[in-house]
């Protein structure tokens, strides 16, 4: 089994639950050291995501706003969002693995492992969902995600500064939020699930921003750039967005290897020592 081939063929893959085993044959493969690192790869340009013809896309603000989380289309609507996230992330982290060679093989065995969790996340919420009576794909959803994974394609410096420093991180900040709103609610079975699921997801997170933060010193390392370039490729990418209120969750921030400075940064205060 060829490494770069066949992590391009599961990338391709438009059918989802097809994705996803074709991603759990070939990790057993690689787990197992039967999969081939090709010499020499050229990694394609993607167009459109995966998901193309399964969803519809619309731009961010045309998806579906989450309802009362009571009732059943509430719920619908909050899994489906946050499955659609967990989804692109699968291919985000692939690609991560496909697209940047010549690396060590921790990088490698990173992404891997940050592709299984992504699945393993996904499966959770799509099984809510078909037990609501829907399924991933019957609601519109965006593509942020994989515009970020088209434009960091030339640059691994900011591939790891972009998805799992950035856009992981902030689901970390945004993640605690819904599970607040969620305590709040009358609780029955399904809610008790969703919350749950989420801390799961959120535990497991941490992890997949600290191997972001650590692939990303390697690459400031690697082009003799300082770490505090981040704050500048991500003003590039997503202007202003510093200027914007934050609520971090600066514990899990910490653990994922943000320092306090950076986050005295994005807070404009005094939050950790």
């Amino acid at each position: 089994m060829k490494f770069y081939q066949y992590l391009e063929n599961i990338l391709l893959e438009v059918h989802p639950l097809k994705k996803l085993e074709l991603f759990e044959t070939f990790y057993a493969e690689y787990k197992n050291g039967s999969v081939l690192f090709e010499n020499e790869y050229l990694a394609r340009s993607f167009d459109v995501p995966s998901y193309s013809s399964w969803c519809k896309i619309v731009p961010p603000q045309d998806v579906p706003k989450r309802k009362n989380l009571t009732t059943k289309e509430g719920q619908i609507f909050l899994l489906h969002a946050i499955a659609h996230i967990e989804y692109s992330a699968i291919d985000l982290a692939l690609d991560a693995a496909y697209r940047f060679h010549g690396l060590p093989q921790s990088y490698y065995d990173d992404w891997l492992e940050v592709a299984d969790d992504e699945i393993r996340h996904f499966r959770m919420l799509n099984e809510l969902l078909e037990e609501l009576g829907s399924n991933y794909g019957e609601i519109e959803v965006h593509n942020a995600l994989f515009e970020a994974m088209q434009r960091t394609a030339h640059s691994f410096l900011e591939r790891m500064a972009v998805v799992p420093r950035y856009l992981e991180a902030n689901g970390l900040d945004a993640t605690p939020l819904i599970l607040k709103k969620l305590a709040k609610l009358p609780q029955n079975e399904m809610l008790k699930r969703i919350t749950k699921a989420l801390h799961v997801i959120v535990s497991e997170e941490v992890s997949h921003v600290q191997k972001g933060d650590c692939w990303f010193a390697f690459a400031c390392e690697r082009e003799a750039k300082d770490k505090e370039i981040y704050f500048e490729i991500i003003e590039r990418y997503y202007p202003l967005w510093l200027a914007k209120k934050k609520d971090l969750n600066i514990e899990a921030r910490r653990a994922a290897g943000f320092t306090c400075k950076e986050l005295k940064t994005m807070a404009h205060t005094d939050v950790c020592q």
